[in-house]
């Protein structure tokens, strides 16, 4: 039996193939800078023994491989080690490649948003239908317990990630995994610290849709002009879908025409329309993102095989992903949601999904700049068009501000400026204490809280439940709807 070493365990790909090595019969280890939930709490469950900080000496001596995540550096401790002792390294996709990909067919979610949601409601799909499939995302699925699976069936569905793969190895991981079918949920500029501009994240997509072969399918969202661009590379055929009324397609691309209808209780519905009929679907998540992501789910079934009815029946009982329009609870009427939104676009569709969803209620943006591209200044003027969707808005401060050079950092003073120049009550606290203290002193009955962060945000989920929980009701503002 191969015993083997994760660097960085802690990371949700790795956590997770951390557990899909231990199932599959390895002895399995792993370190990480710190050791933090959720991860570490769902390998502490799977009896995987978790070392921190870095050191050489907790790779175990009868170590036969070491697995390195993409932010282990080459000078790492434990890396060092493994070269000194002549160990094998592998990169995180090269190990999925290796021990799980091998016999399957390949179904890869790429795109700068929706990837994780797509990625989840596909592999929740084919489980409820029967195909037993593996998967891999990067996060959790309300509907399984973990973020991974090791099927029997012949499907491997995968959540594409465009970011690199190791110090070794700087292209994106996507391009590992082999796909037969590929999902290509949008295309924005996203990761500046790896990625020049656009052009640059572009070729990274280009190379992905250039490897399905030739008997494969690329499912595409028209409601990009750049996936557009990219997926008339493809060898393979191409399926498109969008909401959008004018895509910009040629008559020989026309493309499955999203239609959003009316919320129904707690489902919101969308019918999908193209050359080979029309059909409707009920989704738990609101928003037209949503609609688009379950879209390119079905065309990814109608070409397994899976009629619309069954594939309808399956979406509705489909719980979502933790930490995207994940409801935190109602507390004293006021409704706190988290949600992993960090780009623009993918605030701006949260909050309109939200005020879609909870119509009447007045909405509070908490918006945290964590990820590497939000802390970057290139966005400086987007963050304030996507916030000013919100009634009201807090920025809070810059995660890791001083790792970021003054000249290229986001200043959320400027764009706390902007959304208060456009007539929007906004504010810059930096401090999440003081923003829990701001919210619970000023929220009233009715209040929807929306928070938005990549990451744990100071643990402000949980502090602003206990501060509203604790505090007397404050009755709703006259004339305004709860």
């Amino acid at each position: 039996m191969k015993n083997i070493h994760l660097i960085a365990a802690c990371g949700v790909g790795m956590a997770s193939l951390a557990g899909m090595l231990k199932e599959k019969g390895f002895r399995v280890t792993g370190s990480d800078a710190n050791v933090y939930p959720p991860m570490s709490t769902q390998l502490a469950s799977l009896g995987i023994r978790l070392f921190s900080p870095y050191a050489a000496g907790n790779i175990p001596e009868d170590a036969d491989l070491v697995v390195v995540g993409n932010a282990v550096s080459r000078e790492n401790p434990e890396a060092l080690e493994a070269v000194r002792r002549g160990l094998p390294i592998l990169s995180f996709p090269q190990a999925v490649v290796e021990y799980f990909l091998a016999g399957k067919e390949s179904i890869v979610v790429a795109g700068t948003h929706g990837k994780t949601t797509a990625t989840s409601l596909l592999a929740w799909s084919l489980f409820a239908l029967g195909a037993d499939p593996s998967f891999l995302v990067g996060g959790v699925p309300r509907n399984f317990p973990v973020s991974y699976r090791v099927g029997c069936g012949r499907h491997f569905v995968i959540e594409g990630d465009e970011y690199d793969t190791a110090y070794f190895d700087k292209g994106p991981k996507f391009l590992h995994y082999r796909p037969r079918i590929a999902l290509l949920t949008s295309i924005e500029f996203d990761h500046a610290d790896i990625y020049r501009d656009l052009t640059h994240l572009k070729e990274s997509f280009r190379k992905l849709v250039r490897i399905l072969p030739a008997d494969g399918l690329l499912i595409a969202s028209a409601d990009y002009p750049d996936v557009i661009e990219v997926a008339r590379e493809a060898a393979s055929p191409v399926r498109y879908y969008g909401v959008e009324p004018d895509p910009g397609l040629s008559p020989g691309e026309r493309p499955w025409r999203i239609t959003l209808l009316a919320e129904e209780g707690e489902y919101s519905r969308f019918r999908m329309q193209g050359e080979e009929g029309a059909h409707e679907f009920r989704l738990r998540l609101p928003g037209r993102h949503n609609a688009g992501n379950a879209a390119a789910a079905a065309l990814a079934l109608f070409r397994l095989g899976y009629p619309a009815d069954r594939i309808a029946e399956v979406f509705s009982r489909f719980e979502g992903v933790r930490r995207r329009q994940e409801v935190v609870g109602e507390f004293g009427g006021i409704l706190v949601i988290d949600d992993f939104a960090h780009h623009p676009t993918a605030i701006r569709e949260t909050i309109r999904a939200i005020r879609a969803r909870y119509a009447g209620r007045p909405v509070t943006a908490v918006f945290e700049p964590r990820s590497n591209t939000s802390r970057r200044n290139v966005f400086q003027r987007e963050f304030a068009d996507a916030l000013s969707g919100a009634d009201s808005v807090i920025l809070a401060g810059v995660f890791g501000a001083e790792k970021i050079p003054p000249g290229e950092r986001l200043d959320p003073e400027g764009v706390v400026a902007s959304l208060q120049a456009d007539g929007r009550e906004a504010l810059y606290i930096e401090d999440v204490d003081r923003i829990v203290a701001r919210l619970s002193g000023t929220a009233r009955a009715g209040d929807l809280i929306l928070i938005m962060s990549n990451g744990g945000f100071g643990g402000i989920q949980g502090k602003l439940a206990r501060a509203l929980e604790t505090r007397s009701i404050v009755p709703p503002v006259p004339g305004k709807t709860p």
